[in-house]
This record gives structure tokens, sequence and C-alpha cells, in this order.
């Protein structure tokens, strides 16, 4: 499932890039105003920090929420307390696109991550183009060179990199480079299994130094308190806040858990 994801991301990328040259796309992304100071406003505090996803679908459970503004559910998340926003802009399986992501920067004026499947430069100067401050990275995707040249190239363009792990020794490729944030995804992107003890299992081995994300299997106040005791400083939270209603209230339990 990840191998033709990433595969499908990247046919799609070939095809904007047909309609946008690496040239002008690069001018875009340089021209943008300045990412914005993503380690501080994700900083460890008391209470935990929630990256609040806009999602329309995923490939486990199909259709989620139609989201036809965006940018309206993005105030929504700021309402709540979201710290960060997330936007899918994966197309085939999450209904996302970059279009999102514009709408979400210019509506909002929290962090706004780029999630989808991320295995080019092209891919990295699209985000900053679009207005990301953030780009997620998934290390099971990407080999250790191609990982550590879009880790570089994110920081070179002023950006974060989420670099995102499902084992011990993908944590310590994480590490290796120099992560300043990683993440630990309960979901199996091969199998879509989901294990929720698997942040527990692994959150000992990211330094106090590095902001610790938990990812996925999130339904209920129970599960944010369960991933803060494991010691989590961000839980993202995507089908929860598309699924559940009302995201400010939804949010605020979460944050109150």
């Amino acid at each position: 499932m990840l191998a033709d994801l990433v595969a499908g991301a990247l046919a799609d990328a070939a095809v904007r890039r047909s309609l946008r040259s690496l040239a002008d796309l690069e001018a875009e992304a340089t021209n943008r105003a300045p990412a914005l100071d993503v380690l501080g406003a994700l900083a460890p505090r008391d209470t935990v920090h929630i990256i609040a996803e806009i999602k329309r679908a995923s490939p486990s459970r199909g259709a989620l929420a139609e989201i036809a503004d965006p940018a309206s559910l993005a105030e929504a998340y700021h309402l709540g307390g979201a710290s960060a926003i997330s936007v899918l802009t994966e197309g085939r399986k999450f209904g996302g696109s970059l279009e999102d992501l514009e709408a979400v920067r210019a509506a909002t004026s929290l962090p706004v991550l780029r999630k989808d499947f991320i295995a080019e430069p092209y891919q990295v100067l699209e985000a900053r183009a679009a207005g990301a401050d953030l780009v997620l990275l998934i290390v099971a995707a990407l080999d250790q060179p191609t990982l550590s040249s879009l880790i570089r190239l994110i920081n070179e363009l002023g950006m974060t990199p989420l670099v995102e792990a499902h084992s011990a020794d993908e944590v310590d490729r994480a590490l290796d480079l120099g992560a300043d944030i990683v993440g630990v995804n309960a979901r199996d992107l091969s199998t879509f299994e989901l294990d929720q003890n698997l942040f527990g299992s692994l959150a000992d081995m990211i330094p106090s130094g590095v902001i610790r994300v938990a990812e996925s299997a999130v339904k209920h106040p129970a599960d944010v308190a369960h991933y803060r005791r494991a010691g989590a400083d961000v839980v993202l939270v995507g089908e929860a806040l598309v699924t559940h209603g009302d995201p400010v209230q939804t949010l605020r339990e979460f944050l109150a858990s």
C-alpha cells in the first residue's frame, strides 16, 4: 500500500511539473513569506499540543467528510485550540489537494503541515510555494540518502520536517539525520493495521530535546490521554475531528484530557 501511494503521488507530481516548471516553482517558493516557527509553536508544555487534520478520506475507511470549505474548518480548529493544522494534499486516496493547503494557509496564522507522500524535491518546493511550514517525511518510504537530502532541502527553505517512523530502526534513522520532530504512527502504512501502544514502546528512544508526535488511533479523549502519559508532546488527530460533528468542542475535549 505505501509503495502504491508513493508511486501515485510521484505520478501526480509529474503531471503538475509538466504544467509548472521547476524554475517557476522555485521562484514561487522563495518569494513566499518566511515559514512560521514550528519548533516554538509545538515546544513541550504542561498540556499536550494537537495538530488537527483536514482529511476527506482514507484508504482504510473510505470517504469520511466532504469538507467543501477547508479554510472554515481550519478556522474552527484554531478556535478549538489546535497548535497546528495538517492538510492532506494527496488526491487519489485521501481526496486532498495543494489548493486545500493554500486555502488553509490564507485562513490561519497557525503552522500548516503538508501531509502527503513526499519523495522528491519538486514536492517539497510545492509545499513551500503553497505556504506550508512543515512537511511530512515517511521514513519507510525513503532510502537514507533521499531522506537526508529532503530534510536538508526542507530546512534550507525555512520549513521544518516532521519525520515519521513506525519502528525502532526508523526512529534511529530519523535521529541520525538530526530530526527535531519525530512522529510515531500507530498505523502501519504497509498493512494499515493499528497499534496504539507502539508510540509508548518507542518514545524513550527519542531524546527530550526532540519533539515527540503520536499519530493515528485517536477516537476519544482517553486516547489523547494515553499518548500523553506515554510521553507525547503532540498528538496528530484526523478522523475523529472530521467525523465527530463539532470540531471545536471535540478539540477542547481532547485538549482537556
